[in-house]
């Protein structure tokens, strides 16, 4: 049974208190720590899928599922994405936590809005609902399920799939971001993507001896220099359709002048100054279901280098505000 959806909280807004680094600490603080052998990425425990059938005990339904992102986060900005490109704004509803937290982790508060689902303060809390007592990992983005009034997932990589192929009999018939002709071809590339990209730039943050360092960066610079590369004569990274590749790597791109180089010290160069990225990053921006999700004021958020005392070499690197509505050109090699 389809259930309408909820855009306000049944009583007056619940909002956290202030975030207090000072009593409650920084969240995640010991994430990049040598002791625990550099950037260890947490685990993801709740890992439910939707499916069409409703095979998975969670069937698409419009109504029936919440999101819960943050600006902030590039995990969580991959499914505000595919659910603008898809067209399920009205099927599936979404909110954001606060840009800042402490040790308590992401919470409401009155910046960016009230939950409208539960009346949560605090994230954690839905994690309480789902499985008492939790201990672990409060991530975004989450999807939750209005009906058993629990997480489905918060798995990154199974939501967006979710929604780029579960709500089919809603969604745009027109948008395929995981078509099943390419999907070897995009799992294959998604991972070159999440071990030399998204997730390499928390490793050259993680290093912690110049040689790891230098080495890790190497990755990364490789990386987009292949990806550039790839960009040269084709608009997206699997041809003229985006892709969820093109969703995977947009958003590390788009942090990447604001917060990842400045944050890990990876390059010399820019995004800007790899012409083939760079005009693609802007020709995605430019689309509705980028711009709209993107608010690149909540991107300067990881503070100075993490970078070991014993990394010595590392080069120095600020943050850069690019022009982001330069003109490009990238339709011209659709074909």
């Amino acid at each position: 049974m389809s259930m309408p959806l909820s855009t306000e909280p049944a009583d007056a807004p619940t909002y956290a208190d202030a975030v207090d680094l000072e009593v409650h600490g920084v969240y995640g603080a010991n994430a990049l720590s040598v002791k625990k052998g550099g950037w260890n990425r947490p685990r993801y425990p709740f890992q439910g899928r939707i499916t069409a059938d409703g095979s998975s005990g969670y069937r698409a339904e419009p109504g029936r599922y919440h999101l819960y992102i943050s600006h902030r986060c590039p995990w969580a900005h991959r499914s505000a994405i595919v659910r603008r490109l898809k067209g399920l704004e009205d099927v599936v509803s979404l909110s954001y936590v606060d840009d800042e937290r402490d040790g308590r982790g992401w919470a409401f508060r009155e910046k960016r809005g009230a939950d409208p689902v539960n009346g949560f303060r605090f994230l954690r809390e839905a994690y309480e609902a789902t499985e008492p007592g939790y201990e672990g990992h409060v991530s975004v983005p989450v999807l939750w399920d209005r009906e058993s009034g629990r997480i489905v997932s918060n798995n990154f990589p199974d939501i967006t799939l979710d929604l780029g192929t579960a709500f089919e009999e809603w969604g745009d018939p027109d948008v395929r971001p995981y078509p099943v002709e390419l999907r070897e071809k995009i799992d294959e590339l998604n991972a070159y993507i999440y071990d030399n990209v998204n997730e390499g730039t928390y490793r050259v943050a993680g290093a912690h001896t110049n040689d790891a360092y230098t080495e890790k960066r190497r990755r990364v610079i490789s990386a987009l220099e292949t990806l550039d590369e790839r960009l040269s004569d084709r608009r997206f990274l699997h041809g003229d359709s985006i892709t969820e590749s093109d969703v995977r790597l947009w958003v590390t791109l788009a942090r990447f002048d604001l917060t990842y180089n400045p944050f890990a010290k990876i390059s010399e160069r820019r995004l800007t100054d790899f012409p083939n990225l760079w005009a693609y990053a802007r020709d995605l921006h430019s689309l509705p279901a980028f711009r709209e999700t993107t608010d690149f004021g909540a991107f300067s958020h990881l503070g100075p280098p993490f970078l070991d005392e014993a990394v010595t070499n590392r080069i120095e690197v600020e943050p850069y505000r690019a022009d982001w509505d330069e003109p490009q050109d990238r339709a011209s090699l659709a074909r």
